[in-house]
C-alpha cells in the first residue's frame, strides 16, 4: 500500500500544476516502485505540462520559446515548435493511451490523461483557441504532422473519441502538409506515414507516395539490418529515431490493403529484429550508449525501434521482453536522472542535462520530447511478459559480469 500510495502521490501530485510546472526529482522517489510505475512516474512528468496546458489553452502561454544556440532561424523554429511537441508527446504515450484496464491509479491516470488529449487536439484544431496550430508554416511541419499521424495509427481510440468535425480538420491539415517537398532522406517516410494514415481512417491517399518511399528505402538498405538516411550513410540513430519505426508500421498498415509488398515486408521484418539485436547490444551496463551522430537531444528516442518492436511484440527470440526492459528502465533512468535534465518542468537541450553545444541547427523547446517514444511499451498489459515476468540481465551486464553470453554476428538480409 505505501508503494501504491507513492506511485499515486507522484502521478497526481498538485506540485505538477503550479505555475512553470516547477519540480525536484530524486532517484529515492523511484527506489520503491517497480519498472512500470517508474516508467509512469517519467512519462508523467516529461509530458504533463505539454498536454495539461493545451488543454487549458494556455501552451503558447507556458511553453519556453527555447531554442538551439547553433539554431538556423530561430523566429521560424519557435513557430513551428507546438504542433513538433504535440505530435512528439502523442506518438510516445499513443499505445498507452489506447490500452484499457491497469491499477487503480493507471486507470485514473490515463483517464486524465485522455480528457486533456482529447481536448488538447481539439484546442489545436480551432482556429479561434490561443493554441491554435498551422500546418503551412514550413517543410518542417510534414515531419511533426507524421508523428501526429502516428499517433493516431497507434491509438485508434484517439480518432474514434474526436469529434467528426475534428476528424475532418485533422485530415485537413495533414493534407496541407503534401505542399512540402520531403528532404531526399528519411523525410520520405513522413510523407509516407501522412498518407497511411488517410488510408488507415478511409481517406483518399496518394499510394505513389508510399511507394516511392518504400522503393527508395530499400535502395538505401546497406546491410546488417541497417539503411542510408539518403544518398550517403551517416553513423547515427536515425535507423532507430525514425527508419525502423516508421518502416514496421506503414508496412502493416499497407499489407493490409495490398498483396504487392509481400516479399519486401518480409525482408522489412528481419531487418527490423536485427537492428533491435544492435541497439539492445548499444546499452551499457549503466544505461549509458555512444554519443555518436547528430540529434543526441533526443535521449531515449535512440532506442525508440528497440521499445516499438518490444511494443508490437515482435522482439527476436534472441531477446527476451524483460532484458529489453530492463535496458530500457536503465536508459530511462540514465538519461532523466540529472537535475538539469528539466527547467522549470520543461525538458532542456541535451543528453545528461543541460547540454545546449550539442543542439542542431533545427532544435526548438519541442525537439527533445521524441524522447516519449521510450515509453511505448507502456501500450502492453501488466500482465505482459515484458512487464510480468522478474528481472534480466541484458547483454551488456552479462559481458562486464564475466557471464557467458551469445556471440553475434552480421546478418546478410537483402
Amino acid at each position: 500500500m505505501k508503494t501504491l500510495f507513492l506511485l499515486f502521490f507522484i502521478l497526481l501530485s498538485p506540485l505538477y500544476l503550479t505555475k512553470g510546472f516547477a519540480q525536484k526529482e530524486s532517484s529515492k522517489k523511484w527506489k520503491n516502485l517497480s519498472d512500470r510505475q517508474i516508467w509512469l512516474a517519467q512519462m508523467d512528468r516529461m509530458v504533463k505540462p505539454v498536454l495539461y496546458s493545451l488543454a487549458k489553452d494556455s501552451l503558447r502561454i507556458r511553453m519556453p520559446q527555447v531554442t538551439s544556440i547553433n539554431v538556423d532561424n530561430k523566429a521560424h523554429r519557435v513557430k513551428v515548435q507546438y504542433v513538433e511537441v504535440l505530435g512528439r508527446v502523442l506518438s510516445g504515450i499513443a499505445p498507452w493511451l489506447q490500452l484499457e484496464g491497469g491499477s487503480t491509479q493507471e486507470v485514473a491516470m490515463r483517464k486524465q490523461y485522455r480528457e486533456w488529449t482529447i481536448q488538447g487536439l481539439k484546442n489545436s484544431l480551432d482556429s479561434n483557441a490561443r493554441d491554435f496550430m498551422e500546418y503551412t508554416i514550413g517543410g518542417q511541419q510534414l515531419v511533426d504532422a507524421s508523428f501526429i499521424a502516428f499517433a493516431f495509427i497507434r491509438a485508434p481510440w484517439l480518432w474514434e473519441n474526436l469529434d467528426k468535425e475534428y476528424q475532418q480538420l485533422m485530415v485537413k491539415s495533414i493534407l496541407a502538409t503534401r505542399r512540402f517537398k520531403p528532404v531526399f532522406s528519411n523525410w520520405l517516410l513522413f510523407s509516407a506515414m501522412n498518407e497511411v494514415f488517410l488510408l488507415k481512417y478511409g481517406q483518399e491517399w496518394d499510394q505513389m507516395r508510399v511507394d516511392y518511399a518504400l522503393q527508395q528505402m530499400e535502395q538505401w538498405y546497406v546491410g546488417d539490418g541497417m539503411y542510408k538516411d539518403g544518398t550517403v550513410y551517416a553513423y547515427d540513430y536515425y535507423n532507430s529515431f525514425v527508419i525502423h519505426p516508421y518502416l514496421a508500421t506503414i508496412a502493416t498498415e499497407v499489407a493490409k490493403n495490398t498483396k504487392a509488398y509481400q516479399t519486401m515486408f518480409q525482408k522489412i521484418k528481419l531487418r527490423n529484429e536485427r537492428y533491435a539485436i544492435i541497439l539492445e547490444r548499444l546499452i551499457n551496463t549503466d544505461g549509458t550508449y555512444p554519443a555518436i551522430g547528430r540529434s543526441m537531444i533526443y535521449r531515449g528516442a535512440a532506442f525508440h525501434h528497440l521499445a516499438d518492436i518490444a511494443w508490437r511484440n515482435g522482439l527476436p527470440k534472441q531477446l527476451k521482453p524483460e532484458q529489453v526492459r530492463c535496458a530500457l528502465t536503465a536508459v530511462i533512468n540514465k538519461t532523466l536522472e540529472s537535475p538539469t535534465t528539466f527547467k522549470n518542468g520543461w525538458l532542456t537541450i541535451g543528453l545528461y542535462g543541460d547540454q545546449p553545444g550539442i543542439g542542431d541547427v533545427y532544435n526548438n523547446q519541442g525537439s527533445p520530447y521524441i524522447c516519449t517514444n521510450i515509453f511505448l511499451p507502456l501500450g502492453l498489459p501488466d500482465t505482459d511478459p515484458f512487464w510480468a515476468n522478474p528481472a534480466a540481465k541484458w547483454t551488456a551486464q552479462k559481458v562486464w559480469s564475466g557471464e557467458d553470453f551469445p556471440k553475434d554476428h552480421s546478418v546478410n538480409i537483402l
